[in-house]
């Protein structure tokens, strides 16, 4: 037990001083344009089609549920209204994350521990190079910036499939379901639901790129250093969306 909390605070410690070293050398030095875009595109753009088809098939789901539901109490009226603030608010950011955490996630830690465990990253840093600012400063801004994006669009598919779920389970019309969407949202809904989603990019970054970089032991270190990364990640995102939750009804 001793063990397991000693390493628990020593990982902890790592990924906070990495992240103060990301975050330092964001707003100092050279800006890495062609390493932010590669990113940009590998990250994010190949993330599109997991987190969309998720979300699809969530919101579809959900509306059923929901309408399967409230038609004991008459209440099918209001699919829309708990369809949009379910996904909006929760669903739409934490589902996206954890897709993000287990593809993007387990991807860096994969590419950064290869690179650790072959001496590439020493090679760097003898070649005068710094890992932080070439591997873990485009990655992890890549991710916080993005991710926000995802879950937006995530959230217009989510709606999206609830709606054709009214509209042929429950019989509801297109422009009726409309309605009740935009009358449930409030603009403290979408930026709770949006600032979740920069904390939750942040977080799935540094993790990957700290197991990334202290993987050690060859293939089956970067094996382990991976599965590690999807399990951080994906608890991490679940407990910061509980304190979250709680400092974003505070505003």
């Amino acid at each position: 037990m001793d063990g397991f909390l000693r390493s628990a605070f020593a990982d902890i410690g790592g990924m906070t001083g990495l992240a103060w070293q990301a975050v330092r050398r964001t707003f100092t030095g050279r800006f890495e344009r062609e390493l932010w875009i590669e990113q940009a595109y590998e990250l994010a753009v190949g993330s599109l089609t997991i987190t969309n088809v998720t979300l699809l098939f969530t919101g579809m789901v959900l509306a059923v549920q929901t309408a399967y539901s409230l038609s004991a109490y008459g209440g099918t009226t209001f699919v829309g209204d708990l369809l949009s603030l379910a996904i909006v608010r929760e669903l739409g950011p934490v589902l996206t994350a954890l897709m993000v955490a287990g593809r993007v996630g387990a991807g860096i830690t994969a590419e950064i521990g290869s690179m650790a465990v072959t001496e590439q990253v020493d090679a760097m840093r003898a070649l005068a190079a710094d890992p932080v600012r070439k591997l873990v400063v485009p990655r992890v801004g890549v991710l916080t910036l993005t991710l926000p994006l995802l879950t937006v669009l995530a959230d217009l598919i989510g709606l999206f499939g609830g709606m054709l779920m009214a509209i042929y389970e429950v019989g509801q019309g297109r422009v009726f379901f409309v309605s009740h969407v935009l009358g449930a949202l409030s603009v403290h809904d979408l930026a709770s639901g949006l600032g979740k989603s920069l904390f939750f990019g942040f977080f799935i970054g540094v993790i990957a790129c700290y197991n990334g970089m202290t993987a050690t032991g060859g293939a089956d270190g970067v094996g382990k250093a991976t599965t590690r990364t999807v399990v951080t990640a994906s608890i991490s995102v679940i407990i910061s969306d509980f304190f979250l939750t709680k400092l974003f009804m505070v505003f």
